[in-house]
């Protein structure tokens, strides 16, 4: 997976697109003038903003910069008429000169087809608990069609009016949750109104709808990692709960603060007991959920308790459960999940980050070659933060 790589700019820019969008809708619904759908407040019109537009096309991204300018020196013209009279038809002149001669977009390249669920956001927080939920009804409801290994070649695939898309791919990643959330919920027809995926709102939860979308990010992101070598998306840590010694469970969610983590799959093997090491957090995976038996050189004793930890850990990394021993997953700063270490390495190097940022490499150590492998990956991670566009939102 390679991030985007955004002209400060244009990041700027889907910023105030983003927030104006979502202002728009609190005001809508805040007034009364639009209701709920799946819990949330419902988009009202058919079209949004398309971000993801302004992402490959630079060209309408900087017309829709320029007229924003254009707007907004308007309205300063406009305000200052209002009192200043000796100057009003001047300022009135360059206010309709402003809108007049700006660059306005093309409709059809800037606003896509929205539908009401398309802002909302995931109540499950990627958690374990959520994506095991997900696993089960992604077999019991979608893998006769997309296959158990989300490719779009499941049994059903061959007797659909159009083959399902592949979920190994960016696909989750360009759609905004809110959209493919809809996609579930209302079901998709091709141009020609015929049902190419039936809708499943009478059949599942909502609750449920969010565990699939969980899963199949979960999914291809396993599957991404076994048959290319990274995630096809940034994904972030799932949620879980941990133990740190005698101390009450609590949510992973709530316990880190900016520190980087190291996810060890740890089976109770005397040769598997990692390191302690300063560099990070690490926490412990275990096949029951059981913090296991005391280990001498790990003294902060920090333990996945949720049972379905083990499981999920292996789908991320693309690794079989049964193998899923001696693996550890790294995590940066900011909670995106980030290299693979196996057990049958050697050391950490390059090849074992999934997840690159595709910003410009920056030196973390002041030009200094770093000691070991581990220690340079960790630099790179650093120096080099995952910025991850979603439905042309950045999170």
């Amino acid at each position: 997976m390679n991030g985007v790589v955004l002209p400060p700019w244009l990041d700027t820019l889907l910023a105030i697109v983003e927030q104006a969008q979502f202002g728009l809708l609190r005001l809508w619904h805040w007034l009364g003038l639009t209701g709920d759908a799946h819990g949330q407040p419902a988009w009202p019109w058919s079209h949004r903003i398309a971000g993801e537009t302004l992402l490959i096309d630079l060209g309408v991204a900087r017309q829709l910069a320029w007229t924003g300018i254009a707007v907004a020196l308007s309205l300063v013209a406009i305000v200052l008429a209002l009192p200043w009279r000796r100057r009003r038809v001047l300022l009135l002149t360059i206010a309709a000169a402003s809108l007049l001669f700006a660059p306005w977009p093309a409709p059809a390249l800037l606003f896509v087809p929205a539908a009401p669920t398309s802002f909302h956001a995931s109540p499950t927080g990627f958690s374990v608990e959520a994506i095991a939920v997900g696993a089960r009804i992604y077999g019991q409801h979608c893998a006769a069609c997309h296959g158990d290994d989300g490719r779009g070649e499941g049994p059903m695939a061959a007797t659909l009016p159009r083959w399902p898309p592949t979920l190994v791919g960016p696909l989750l990643g360009r759609r905004a949750d809110g959209e493919l959330f809809w996609h579930i919920a209302d079901g998709m027809r091709d141009d020609d109104g015929r049902l190419v995926m039936p809708a499943f709102a009478g059949v599942l939860r909502d609750d449920e709808i969010w565990a699939v979308l969980d899963y199949a990010k979960a999914l291809a992101a396993g599957e991404g990692a076994k048959s290319a070598g990274s995630w096809p998306m940034a994904v972030p840590v799932p949620d879980m709960a941990i133990r740190c010694g005698a101390d009450a469970p609590r949510r992973l969610a709530r316990w880190r603060d900016g520190q980087r983590l190291r996810l060890v799959a740890f089976d109770g093997s005397p040769d598997r007991i990692p390191l302690e090491d300063p560099r990070f957090l690490t926490l412990l995976v275990t096949p029951d959920g059981r913090p296991p038996a005391a280990v001498p050189q790990f003294r902060s004793e920090c333990t996945a308790v949720s049972p379905q930890a083990w499981d999920i850990v292996a789908r991320l990394g693309g690794v079989a459960p049964e193998r899923l021993a001696g693996t550890e997953l790294l995590a940066d700063r900011n909670g995106w999940l980030r290299a693979r270490g196996t057990p049958q390495q050697k050391g950490w190097s390059d090849a074992d980050l999934l997840c690159e940022s595709g910003q410009p490499a920056k030196s973390a150590s002041g030009g200094k070659p770093a000691p070991d492998g581990l220690t340079a990956l960790l630099l790179r991670m650093d120096a080099e933060p995952v910025r991850f566009v979603k439905g042309g939102i950045v999170h």
